[in-house]
């Protein structure tokens, strides 16, 4: 499994969500491995739909749970649930406005193929307004059946997996009587992605675009030569420098 970081720089998160709660049950786990391994990452989130209900202060207080240390910004709209197909200017205009105001070193949102059509629209809009940034799209189990083969991997730490088990039916009361909304669920999907990527649990993610840089290294100094008189030096075999490079899937190292 070939590990991928981020560079050297990791400062600024930005998190959408269609609904309360997508970012919670898509990303929460890496969201807490990253604030556990960055104290004060800038995070900049944005909910569609929810906003003056329950629902938006459910979401304030999960996410200030799942995002311990870190300077958090949240938006939350008030478009329609199911309805922001027919509300994609309001949608767009405030994806923009985001991409406006940050310059995120990841973004994290919904799968552009994802069958939900709130998240599928939002999705395309981010990858859109982010060109230009490492954009991992999280995923969400639900009744349609559409998780896919995810090319990249956030690995959690068991107690790390518990604790966003347990945020979540903490924070999101409102859920808890949904046949999809439990321990089983969230747990399960974790231990198979778990499995894809050689750890216990993980998150996956689709990635529609990513720029490598594998020339970004320093050689290393070659060793001296030394020759006796009698003494042939030993044949050493160099490594194959074409040999081919398998990039998926791969694991990501975002809380190294």
């Amino acid at each position: 499994m070939i590990r991928l970081g981020v560079g050297r720089r990791l400062d600024r998160i930005v998190a959408v969500g269609a609904h309360c709660d997508d970012i919670a049950i898509g990303a929460g786990g890496t969201l807490l491995t990253l604030c556990s391994a960055r104290p004060g990452l800038r995070i900049d989130a944005l909910v569609l739909s929810g906003g003056g209900s329950d629902r938006e202060q459910e979401e304030r207080a999960a996410l200030l749970a799942f995002c311990p240390g870190a300077e958090l910004r949240l938006t939350v709209l008030k478009l329609p649930d199911g309805r922001v197909p027919a509300h994609w200017e309001e949608a767009k205009a405030a994806v923009e406005e985001l991409r406006e105001q940050t310059e995120p070193d990841v973004v994290l949102a919904p799968r552009t193929d994802d069958a939900h059509q709130d998240h599928r629209g939002l999705a395309q809009l981010v990858t859109t307004a982010f060109r230009d940034h490492l954009v991992l799209g999280y995923e969400i189990a639900k009744w349609d059946g559409d998780l896919g083969r995810p090319v990249a991997y956030q690995p959690l730490a068991p107690e790390l997996a518990e604790e966003k088990v347990r945020l979540l039916h903490e924070h999101y009361p409102s859920q808890r009587h949904r046949s999809w909304f439990d321990r089983e669920a969230f747990l399960g999907l974790a231990r198979i992605r778990g499995i894809e990527c050689h750890t216990r649990y993980a998150e996956a993610y689709a990635v529609t675009k990513l720029t490598l840089d594998l020339g970004a290294f320093t050689p290393s100094a070659p060793t001296p030569s030394v020759s006796a008189p009698s003494v042939s030096p030993p044949s050493v075999s160099a490594p194959d420098a074409f040999a081919p490079i398998d990039l998926t899937p791969s694991a990501l190292t975002l809380g190294d």
